[in-house]
């Protein structure tokens, strides 16, 4: 098939989803997410917390899904008075929206005070969570703390988003809007448009060393190397990330390989591309480094230093050269004549697909304007947050795909 062909990724089949819904106002979300879900074809059963029950009643959700709603581990049913551990293995996903603070925090422990936190400790399903909570309360280290925890067992954490929130302040702490959400539940049903693939992420800066405590490095926040090994992860593939120096936790799924240099993420990268269908470079590779790195602290001195500097290997026209090579994608940061300096580029690396942005609108922000480069031609993607354009991108790659 031409890698340029169009191809139409296949409908998710419909699945069996639990929503659970805590306490906080985003919890009118919940009754347009489970509205949302039920349209799309999933049956859909909700559970409640006694919090969630002070927003939203559970009348709205019985109507809304055609489903019993869950709102007490003690309520007698059907199944031997064990209806929420019944629920918890009828689920094919468990979905809680809007997660509060406390319920996170309930969750990394382990806690099973209420029928909801019962049903996720006994899940066998996979489990995803979206976040919602005033702005410091999400950026609370106890918080911070419980989010780690959560990844670490292998919880998906879809968002939270930032904007203005119902207390009037602003920052990050909404709840995702629900087609964000709808847009992860292919990936983590193992149903997304890269289900089955194997994609390779770089991301970050490199740091080239000069002495002990010196280094050439870049602006480059690895924000958006993080974001497309997240949306491939949301799109089903099987993600490694090779990382340079950043702060940025590993999205959930993805297996993330740290480096430092140039050369460290060269022969990273080569250890795992056989293995790959798609490679995608976002880092921002020094271009040079220096010829020999000083053994001890360089001293000032009153007159000036010349360093002697070396190319570094180009990461992505070797992948892009090798006998049976990946789908390779580059990025290209300019400062000028996007279009031309993109075009330029990709022919010298000779590779199918080159994202093109303008540097200093884009490192170290939260948001990004792309363009696409292919042969069909260019692609604008206008601006948006980094997460949109990650997941922009990679449904683009999967037509590219054979």
């Amino acid at each position: 098939m031409d890698r340029t062909a169009k191809i139409e990724p296949e409908k998710p089949l419909s699945k069996r989803i639990l929503l659970g819904v805590t306490g906080g106002i985003a919890a009118y979300k919940a009754a347009e997410l489970c509205r949302a879900l039920v349209k799309a074809g999933h049956t859909v059963e909700v559970a409640m917390t006694d919090a969630a029950q002070r927003f939203i009643t559970p009348l709205t959700f019985q109507a809304l899904s055609g489903e019993a709603v869950l709102t007490s581990q003690w309520a007698a049913g059907t199944h031997h008075g064990m209806d929420h551990i019944a629920a918890a293995r009828r689920a094919e996903l468990i979905l809680v929206a809007p997660a509060s603070a406390d319920f996170l925090a309930r969750l990394a422990h382990g806690h099973a005070d209420d029928v909801l936190a019962t049903l996720c400790l006994a899940r066998t399903a996979p489990l995803a969570v979206a976040p919602a909570m005033n702005t410091a309360m999400w950026h609370a280290p106890a918080t911070r703390r419980n989010i780690e925890r959560l990844r670490a067992d292998g919880v998906w954490i879809l968002g939270p988003d930032a904007g203005e929130l119902a207390c009037g302040e602003t920052g990050p702490g909404r709840m995702l809007d629900v087609p964000e959400i709808l847009a992860a539940l292919p990936g983590i049903l193992g149903q997304g448009v890269l289900a089955g693939r194997r994609v390779l992420v770089t991301a970050g800066p490199t740091l080239e060393p000069i002495d002990p405590v010196r280094a050439i490095t870049n602006l480059s926040s690895g924000k958006m190397g993080y974001a497309v090994a997240r949306a491939a992860a949301e799109a089903g593939a099987t993600v490694c990330l090779v990382s340079g120096p950043t702060c940025l936790p590993a999205p959930a799924g993805v297996r993330r390989i740290d480096v430092r240099s140039a050369l460290d993420m060269r022969d990273a990268v080569l250890a795992e591309v056989a293995d790959a269908d798609v490679f995608i470079a976002v880092a921002a590779v020094a271009d040079y480094r220096p010829a020999q790195a000083a053994p001890h602290k360089i001293k000032k001195t009153a007159g000036t230093l010349t360093l002697d500097l070396v190319r570094n290997p180009d990461i992505l026209a070797e992948v892009a050269a090798r006998d049976a090579p990946p789908l390779c994608v580059g990025f290209a940061a300019e400062t000028g004549d996007l279009l031309a300096h993109g075009r330029e580029k990709m022919a010298r690396k000779k590779v199918p697909l080159l994202v093109a942005n303008l540097a200093q609108d884009t490192l170290g922000q939260d948001d990004a304007a792309l363009v696409l480069i292919d042969a069909a031609g260019e692609h604008p993607l206008a601006r948006a947050d980094k997460l949109t354009q990650a997941r922009r991108l990679i449904r683009h790659i999967a037509t590219l795909l054979p």
